[in-house]
């Protein structure tokens, strides 16, 4: 390894003309590589070739809809086997209860309010770069959230950048959701990018003809899944570059809507429920086993190349699952015993599956109880290959390296911020800390009437060792904690410099009356059956397409 003054900073623009005229090892200084190493004889310390990274990202699977993580319904033969073969952490986090912005954690291992996007905008045609504040709010919100960037801007050095110039060969396959072109993969660092599409996932259906932009030309056999297709392009990126390290970045769009699968097998989940099961919608069921089936493709797949053994996969998902959404009178899943889900801040919200692979270091079916975000993955896979990151760059992640070898890592606390109005899924602007057990949600301006007339904050305080489901709020009970966890949040806020909510002048509580409680209508994951809406005057609208 090349000593720390070797290191040279190289420019965005520099880097990506070195790439384009194949001079990679120009740019292999920051990361301390030899500067000669080719491509395909990339070393790690010692001399060993590095070893290959898969990274398999499922969208809007929650923290239980797998069979390794508690579900009694969900089959997931592939995923139980990888549980096996690394460790399971039990207290992963996304950034964000939204994909949008813990995907741009992922490729920065910077938080979502560092970056500005803090929500699932980044396939909408207008540019933004920068958060800001919403022009105003209607009466029935106390406060008036803030505005998201809607791309990824290119002064990130991402993973896929770093990887690259170590003399990996990358490429992302699926769900990218964080800009269109020049905000694309190809411009983000990956050499491949399939099917090239900015937005969320194909609209209509999951079985081919699917309904991309025809410029694209991805189009499938009548009857074949998408989630078929796209293992099947990811196993060509495989064996076409078995003889070098490689990346592959293997982003699902699986299980996010359109809420439709394989009629097969939603037949045959039809026959497996169990009415007193929580998780019992056999088309979600039939949807997860497809991305299961996905991922037993690529293992399968590394196995018969014969590079299991030099290959690190990284299994996890963007977010809570989704229990806004409904199908056959149903929620696709169901979280409990965590309370809400996607797009909301509660444990169903943020808290994930991940599964970790590292032959070798990780013993089999290892766990971990250490709480883990998705700002952790980038540098924990700089960590894991050895390789350093590029001069003067800075993650709030930790690497995890210590936890996956048995150990603990110390981190003061996990923070996430949302702060905007969604009330489709019982959310409103908040942010919130975990340290340790102790979990403190702060709602912006959602409390009393104060003597000057503001409002402030309400507050929820948890202890998510004795009460996962966040049913017992302890705010009231512990002032000092409350007041202690809170100082963190404002130093997690001023650091990241997000731009915050503020205090709507024109709320009316006559208006706030007639808000459908969402999240007790039919986000309180403790309930089996989904509690039908009240009547009232005023109905949220579900967001278009996220």
């Amino acid at each position: 390894m090349a000593s720390d003054n070797d290191f040279r900073s190289v420019s965005r623009r520099e880097f990506l003309k070195a790439l384009s005229l194949g001079a990679a090892a120009a740019a292999l200084g920051p990361l301390g590589l030899p500067r000669g190493a080719g491509a395909a004889e990339t070393a790690g310390a010692g001399g060993k070739r590095l070893p290959n990274v898969v990274f398999v990202l499922a969208d809007d699977l929650g923290w239980r809809d797998t069979a390794p993580f508690g579900s009694t319904f969900y089959r997931t033969p592939n995923i139980d086997a990888l549980a096996r073969r690394g460790m399971m952490f039990t207290s992963a986090y996304a950034a964000n209860p939204y994909c949008s912005p813990t995907r741009a954690s992922i490729m920065t291992g910077l938080w979502p309010a560092r970056l500005g996007i803090t929500w699932a905008v980044c396939h909408v045609p207008n540019v933004v770069l920068s958060a800001g504040v919403e022009k105003g709010a209607r009466p029935e919100f106390k406060a008036i959230g803030t505005t998201s960037a809607t791309r990824l801007k290119l002064e990130y050095t991402t993973l896929a950048e770093s990887l690259k110039a170590a003399g990996y060969r990358t490429g992302h396959f699926g769900k990218w959701h964080l800009g269109q072109d020049p905000y694309d993969p190809l411009h983000q660092g990956f050499d491949v990018d399939v099917p090239h599409y900015p937005g969320p996932g194909p609209a209509g259906s999951y079985i081919a003809p699917w309904k991309f932009p025809p410029e694209l030309n991805f189009t499938g056999q009548p009857g074949e899944h998408l989630e078929d297709r796209m293992s099947a392009e990811a196993v060509k990126f495989i064996k076409e570059n078995k003889d070098r390290p490689f990346f592959l970045n293997y982003w699902a769009f699986s299980v996010h809507v359109p809420l439709d699968a394989k009629r097969a097998l939603i037949d045959k989940y039809r026959g497996l429920i169990d009415p007193a099961d929580h998780q019992r919608n056999p088309v979600m069921a039939a949807m997860i086993e497809s991305l299961d089936d996905a991922v037993g493709t690529l293992v399968k797949t590394l196995d018969e190349e014969g590079l299991t053994d030099d290959t690190i996969f990284i299994f996890t998902s963007d977010n809570g699952g989704d229990m806004y959404d409904r199908i056959e009178n149903l929620p696709p899943t169901n979280n409990w015993p965590l309370r809400g889900g996607k797009g909301n801040i509660h444990e169903g919200g943020t808290r994930i599956p991940l599964v970790v692979v590292w032959p070798d270091v990780v013993k089999g079916g290892a766990r971990s109880g250490e709480v883990v975000q998705s700002i952790d993955y980038y540098p924990t896979i700089l960590d894991m290959l050895g390789l350093k990151p590029a001069a003067g760059q800075k993650f709030d992640g930790v690497s995890v390296v210590p936890a996956l070898k048995g150990g603990t890592l110390g981190r003061e606390a996990i923070f996430c911020l949302f702060p905007h109005n969604g009330p489709w899924t019982g959310e409103y602007p908040s942010v919130y800390v975990r340290k340790g057990d102790w979990k403190l949600i702060r709602y912006f301006y959602g409390g009393e009437k104060q003597s000057d007339g503001s409002f402030a904050h309400r507050y929820e305080l948890y202890n998510l060792k004795w009460d996962i489901s966040e049913r017992n709020n302890l705010a009231g009970e512990k002032p000092e904690l409350v007041k202690e966890l809170d100082a963190l949040i404002d130093g997690y806020l001023k650091d990241s410099g997000a731009v915050l909510p503020v205090p709507n002048p024109k709320y009316d509580p006559a208006a706030a009356a007639d808000l459908v409680d969402v999240e007790a209508a039919h986000m309180n994951a403790s309930y089996a059956e989904p509690l039908p809406l009240p009547a009232a005057g005023f109905k949220p609208s579900k967001p278009k397409k996220r």
